[in-house]
């Protein structure tokens, strides 16, 4: 019998990923997407238009516990798979109330939801490593203490503490993957990795002379985005449900990922980096390294790529990007 699978945030760059790997295992996938992006597939949709044939999307806001309601009942999926989230750091007072609301709530009418109407659905939440954040121990496992310093890391805590709720007050197969950084060629512009390539191949090509970056000695733990939702489903197949960091153990920083980045594109960083104080964040004493002994154990779960191939594959998207683009206009003007 075909397994059914509701994925939030499926237009996202794990959320599309894991599609992919939920239909190439025989999957029939489901996903929740705003009505805007129904209005805008070229841009909204874009890392899934490809597959857009081969999945049923369902238009629902996740802050509305009527709309997830009528989502679950139409679907009644096997595996829930809860990646949407508000996922920038912000420290603006307006930002703050809309992810918090916005995170806490969608995990609590999700899984209020599948009890009462797919009780036996396998519940996967997105966690991430900001939820550690002042962190005084390196590497960081499963029973570190949390210490969030943002909202959207508080946010993160508190669907980690209703995730855990509902599996030890109602049994529901609830699961949280810690998640360190994880990146890919779909990653999204407002992320630091990807201004960082597409700059650094924007300033290859004569379309960009500098770019602005923080703190470039700030570390972290990068690993590729489709390991990352491979240990997801991992999570919802094994016997017992549980919790897992899924990280590489392995830190670079900043300055090794521009370096490398630029580097890729025939070009030495220094001549083109400029530091700006205003992207700095608080400095870290200890950097946010995952240890992914428990799902590697468990689970078998392992990363596959370095932070080398990550960003060659990176780079090449970019530059295919760029070369589409210059094509398209190419066309356009000669039509004139």
């Amino acid at each position: 019998m075909t397994k059914k699978a509701l994925i939030t945030g499926i237009a996202g760059q794990d959320g599309s990923y894991l599609a992919e790997l939920l239909l190439d295992k025989g999957y029939e996938v489901h996903g929740i997407v705003r009505r805007v992006a129904i209005e805008d597939t070229e841009h909204k949709l874009k890392n899934i238009v490809h597959l857009l044939d081969r999945i049923q999307l369902h238009v629902a806001s996740l802050d509305n516990v009527f709309s997830v309601i009528k989502t679950v009942k139409d679907v009644v999926p096997e595996e829930c798979y809860h990646l949407a989230s508000s996922s920038f750091v912000s420290y603006s007072f307006e930002d703050e109330i809309s992810i918090l609301n916005n995170n806490v709530n969608s995990t609590h009418y999700l899984l209020a939801a599948l009890k009462e109407f797919a009780p036996e659905c396998r519940f996967y939440f997105a966690g991430t490593s900001e939820m550690f954040g002042q962190v005084s121990v390196f590497p960081q496992d499963e029973a570190t203490p949390f210490t969030p310093r943002s909202i959207y890391g508080i946010s993160k805590l508190a669907g980690y503490h209703l995730v855990r709720n509902y599996r030890q007050q109602y049994g529901a197969f609830a699961c949280t993957g810690i998640l360190y950084n994880h990146e890919s060629p779909r990653r999204g512009y407002e992320f630091v990795t990807r201004k960082i390539v597409s700059s650094a191949v924007k300033i290859s090509l004569g379309l960009q002379k500098t770019v602005l970056l923080g703190n470039l000695d700030a570390c972290r733990d990068w690993g590729y985005a489709p390991d990352y939702v491979e240990a997801m489903w991992r999570m919802l197949q094994a016997p017992e449900p549980d919790d897992y960091v899924v990280a590489t153990g392995v830190t670079h920083t900043v300055r090794e990922f521009v370096s490398r980045a630029f580097a890729a594109v025939g070009l030495d960083y220094r001549c083109y980096v400029q530091v700006d104080p205003r992207f700095f964040r608080p400095t870290e004493a200890v950097p946010l390294c995952g240890a992914p002994k428990k799902i590697h154990d468990r689970l078998g779960w392992a990363p596959t790529k370095t932070l080398d191939e990550i960003i060659a594959g990176m780079v090449s998207h970019e530059r295919t990007l760029h070369g589409r683009q210059e094509g398209s206009a190419g066309k356009i003007q000669g039509a004139g």
